[in-house]
C-alpha cells in the first residue's frame, strides 16, 4: 500500500509550498518595502537575514509549484478545487505583510489622495501632495503623473482616507487585489472549459503562479483587477455577448492600458459560431454582416464605458498623454538595454538612441500583433493563443519591463496552451522572473546579491533534502 498523508503526491508539495510562503513572509517583515518610519529617509529595508529568508522561501515555493505539475505514474493530477485550496494556503501568510518586491502600492495611495484633494494626477506628481503618503514613494516617481486610467483612480480615491496611514491603506488595496485573484481562480477554469483545454492546468499555471503570489498578492499591484476584468470579458465573448465583453475589457483598459489588446480578440471570439464543439474562438468564420454587427456593438459598448468611467472619475482625458509615464530614462527593458549598449559603443547620446530603439521595438511589436491577427483571420488560428503571443511581443519589446508584466501574457496562455511543452516553457520563464526583484523593490548591491545567493542555496538544499526523505518514505511499507 502506498503512503498517504503529508508525504503523498500532491499533498507533500502543498505543505512544501506553505513552508516556502511562511519563510518568505518571515523574511519580508524586515526586508520588504516597509513604511518610511521603519526604513528611514532612503526607503531601503535592513535586508540581512530577512533577505536570506525571502530568497530561501521563494526558492522552496517556486520549486513546490514546479514539482506540483510534474507528471507521475499512477497518480491522478490535482483538480481545480484542490488547487484553489492550495492557492489559499500559499497566499495566507502574505496577506498582512508590508508590501513586498515593490513600493508601487504607496504610489496608488498617494494618487488616490491627490484625486480626492482636487489635484490633477495626470499633470502633477505625489511630491505636490506631501505628507505620509508621498513620503513612501521613491524619488524617481515623486514628480511623475499617474500612468493609470480613470477606472483605477476611482478605486484609489475610495482608499484615500487611509493615505495618512500607509500600512492600513496598503492592506485595503491588497484586499482588492486578493479579491481579483479569487476571481481569476474561477475565470481561468471556466475559460479553459469553453476553449476545450485542461481547467486544472490553466488554474495551476495562471493562479498558483509565483508571480501572482509575489506581485499581485504580496505586492498588491493594480494589475490584478484589470486581468480579472479582461478574463471576464473574454468569457463573456465565448458566450457570444459582445457588448458585455467589450464593456468589461474596456473597464480593464481604463485601469491598465494593455488590456485594450484583448478587444479585437473578444470581438472575433464573440462573432465565431460554435458548431457542436466545446471550443470557442476557432472554426469557420461567421458571415461578414454578423461580424460587422458584432464590431459595431463592441465599439459602442467600449465608447460608452470610456465616457461613463471618465466622467465618474472626473479626471478628464489626461490619462491618454500619461500612458508613457512608466518608461523613464532609466527604465529597464530589452530595447532600452540595447539602446544603451549601442550608445556606449558608438559614443552617441544615450537618451536619443534609447528613444529610437524603443520606438523601433514598439514598431516591431505592432507588426507582430498584426501578423498574429492576420493568422487568426486567414488561417483560423486561435485568437486566445494569438492574444497571449501578442501580449508577449508588446511586453518584451516595450520601453519598460517589470516581472509582473509577464502575467498579461501568461494568463491567456494558461487557458489557451494545448501542449505540455508550451505550459512548461511558460512555467520556466515565470520561475526565472520570480528571482529578479529584491524584497524592498530596489536594485541590489553586491552585499544583497550575496545574501540572495545564500538564500537560494539554502532553499535548494531544503528541496533536495525534502525530496530525498520523501522518496525514501515512499519506498517503505505503510503501517
Amino acid at each position: 500500500m502506498p503512503n498517504t498523508g503529508a508525504n503523498a503526491y500532491p499533498s507533500r508539495y502543498r505543505w512544501l509550498g506553505l513552508l516556502g510562503s511562511l519563510a518568505l513572509a518571515a523574511g519580508g517583515l524586515t526586508s520588504g518595502a516597509l513604511p518610511a518610519t521603519a526604513t528611514g529617509p532612503t526607503l531601503r529595508a535592513s535586508g540581512g537575514a530577512g533577505t536570506v529568508l525571502v530568497f530561501a522561501g521563494l526558492t522552496v515555493l517556486t520549486a513546490a509549484w514546479l514539482l506540483l505539475g510534474r507528471p507521475t505514474d499512477g497518480q491522478r493530477p490535482p483538480g481545480t478545487r484542490w488547487l484553489t485550496a492550495t492557492l489559499a494556503w500559499w497566499a495566507a501568510p502574505l496577506l498582512l505583510l508590508p508590501p513586498l518586491f515593490s513600493r508601487d502600492v504607496y504610489s496608488y495611495l498617494a494618487q488616490g489622495a491627490m484625486l480626492a484633494g482636487g489635484f490633477d494626477v495626470y499633470a502633477d506628481g505625489p511630491a505636490l501632495l506631501g505628507g505620509p503618503a508621498a513620503q513612501q514613494i521613491p524619488q524617481v516617481w515623486q514628480h511623475t503623473p499617474a500612468p493609470y486610467g480613470p477606472g483605477f483612480l476611482l478605486l484609489a480615491r475610495a482608499v484615500a482616507p487611509l493615505a495618512q496611514h500607509p500600512y492600513a491603506g496598503t492592506l485595503l488595496l491588497r484586499l482588492a487585489a486578493v479579491l481579483a485573484v479569487a476571481a481569476l481562480t474561477a475565470l481561468l477554469p471556466a475559460l479553459a472549459r469553453r476553449l476545450g483545454t485542461d481547467p486544472a492546468a490553466a488554474l495551476r499555471l495562471g493562479a498558483l503562479n509565483p508571480l501572482v503570489l509575489l506581485h499581485l498578492v504580496a505586492g498588491a499591484h493594480n494589475d490584478a483587477a484589470p486581468l480579472a476584468l479582461m478574463l471576464a470579458g473574454l468569457l463573456a465573448a465565448t458566450h457570444r455577448r459582445p457588448h458585455l465583453a467589450a464593456a468589461l475589457i474596456t473597464l480593464a483598459a481604463l485601469t491598465k492600458a494593455p488590456a485594450a489588446l484583448a478587444l479585437p480578440a473578444a470581438w472575433w471570439i464573440a462573432g465565431t459560431p460554435r458548431a457542436g464543439t466545446p471550443r470557442a474562438g476557432s472554426g469557420p468564420p461567421a458571415p461578414g454582416r454578423a461580424r460587422l454587427r458584432t464590431a459595431g456593438t463592441s465599439l459602442l459598448a467600449a465608447a460608452a464605458t470610456t465616457v461613463a468611467v471618465t466622467a465618474a472619475a472626473g479626471t478628464g482625458y489626461g490619462w491618454v498623454a500619461a500612458l508613457t509615464t512608466p518608461a523613464t530614462s532609466s527604465s529597464w527593458s530589452p530595447t532600452s538595454s540595447l539602446g544603451r549598449l549601442l550608445a556606449a559603443l558608438a559614443g552617441a547620446d544615450p537618451e536619443r538612441l534609447v528613444g529610437a530603439v524603443r520606438l523601433l521595438g514598439l514598431a516591431v511589436a505592432a507588426a507582430v500583433v498584426c501578423l498574429l491577427a492576420a493568422g487568426v483571420v486567414r488561417r483560423g488560428s486561435e485568437p486566445a493563443a494569438a492574444l497571449a503571443l501578442g501580449f508577449g511581443a508588446v511586453i518584451l519589446l516595450g520601453p519598460a519591463f517589470r516581472p509582473w508584466y509577464a502575467l498579461w501574457c501568461v494568463l491567456p496562455a494558461a487557458f489557451a496552451a494545448r501542449t505540455p511543452h508550451a505550459r512548461l516553457a511558460a512555467e520556466l520563464c515565470c520561475a526565472a522572473l520570480a528571482f529578479t526583484v529584491m524584497p524592498d523593490g530596489f536594485g541590489p548591491d553586491s552585499a544583497e546579491l550575496v545574501l540572495a545567493a545564500g538564500g537560494i542555496a539554502a532553499g535548494a538544499a531544503t528541496i533536495m533534502l525534502t525530496e530525498r526523505q520523501m522518496s525514501f518514505q515512499e519506498r517503505q511499507p505503510a503501517c
